[in-house]
């Protein structure tokens, strides 16, 4: 079942589950990062991200580098409940990064990834710009990610940035 709901003038779909607090409507919103369950979520992104990946290859931005300027960063809500977080990182006037993809691990397989990553592809074409780019690693823990990514239209591509390739990440690029 799709559900939609607009809230701070966005429109969101997702997938209704059996659990009536699943099945309220899935609504996104810029996030200041002070909430406890927000930063309760950033720190279980960032314990995986440690958990799965080389020491020295991790570049999950802490809370400091999601509130540096040009980082956007939303929340996607159930009820009382976050569900999700992701970032846009604005790189230069025509590229961005997506950083901080993390869906709750209460929330998994509801729809709550795509609606973030629909979103900041929304918001990096409503900024105008013509690529959209991300940094991730190898192995099971990355593949409903990629998998995710790549439906979206994402291909692998170059190191961009400051980023330097290894055998353990990969980037993958979506031009807008």
């Amino acid at each position: 079942m799709q559900t939609l709901t607009r809230r701070h003038g966005l429109d969101v779909r997702a997938n209704a589950s059996h659990s009536p607090a699943m099945s309220e409507p899935l609504s996104l919103h810029v996030d200041d990062l002070e909430s406890d369950q927000t930063r309760a979520l950033l720190a279980i992104h960032l314990a995986g991200m440690h958990e799965n990946t080389p020491a020295g290859h991790v570049f999950a931005l802490d809370l400091s580098g999601l509130k540096a300027p040009g980082v956007t960063v939303w929340s996607a809500w159930r009820g009382d409940d976050i569900a999700g977080i992701a970032a846009l990182k604005q790189l230069d006037a025509l590229s961005g990064e997506l950083k901080s993809m993390r869906t709750h691990p209460d929330h998994l397989r509801r729809g709550v990834a795509a609606a973030l990553l629909d979103h900041i592809i929304a918001e990096a074409r409503r900024r105008g710009l013509s690529r959209l780019s991300l940094e991730t690693g190898r192995g099971p823990s990355f593949e409903p990610a990629l998998a995710l990514y790549r439906r979206s239209g994402f291909a692998n591509g170059a190191a961009f940035g400051d980023y330097e390739a290894s055998a353990f990440n990969q980037f993958l690029h979506l031009d807008l």
